[in-house]
């Protein structure tokens, strides 16, 4: 199979989104930092370059995010060569199963809004090089985990409060707020 990689940018100016034609893990799976990407060899490699500092994988991309005073048009080049020649080699997203998406349960509450979540915000989220995962809700508060671009992006509260709270809001009456849950 011919690898194709291209890029697209993200609402969160230090990241990039590399998109190849091949899935590459199914769920996604957040490296935000060179430690915890032990288990994964694909990740572990990308945080050689030291303008790397921040790796995120789902579906068929890696979003990466870069340090602060590397400049994109520099290393984007590099990246890009790397993860077609990763993905060629069938280099591995990680080596041990990590948890991935669980099945909805909980109240028919609980289960509606992670419906929701993953029907209408997720794909939107994946779109922008992210993900987001529900973590509880109690008296009416709606906690998620936002992870990949996402995390950290200057906009990731406009699109918290405006976006999803809103959705979630109009869809299920019961909730009052949704909140982020830091990393």
């Amino acid at each position: 199979m011919n690898i194709s990689v291209y890029t697209e940018a993200t609402p969160n100016p230090a990241t990039t989104k590399f998109i190849v034609n091949k899935l590459l893990i199914n769920g996604s799976v957040d490296y935000a930092t060179r430690e915890s990407a032990e288990n994964s060899p694909f990740a572990k490699e990308l945080y050689k370059f030291s303008f790397v500092n921040g790796v995120f994988f789902a579906s068929n991309f890696v979003t990466v995010t870069k340090t602060e005073g590397s400049e994109w048009e520099d290393i984007l080049p590099i990246l890009k060569e790397f993860v077609k020649g990763a993905v060629e080699s069938e280099l591995k997203v990680q080596t041990v199963e990590q948890e991935t998406d669980v099945a909805f349960e909980g109240t028919e509450t609980e289960i509606k809004i992670q419906q929701i979540l993953n029907d209408y915000v997720r794909p939107a989220v994946e779109q922008d090089g992210g993900a987001i995962t529900y973590r509880s809700f109690d008296a009416g508060v709606v906690t998620v985990e936002l992870r990949g671009s996402c995390s950290g992006c200057p906009s990731s509260t406009v699109t918290l409060k405006s976006g999803i709270e809103n959705l979630l809001k109009r869809m299920v009456p019961e909730v009052t707020e949704v909140v982020s849950e830091a990393l």
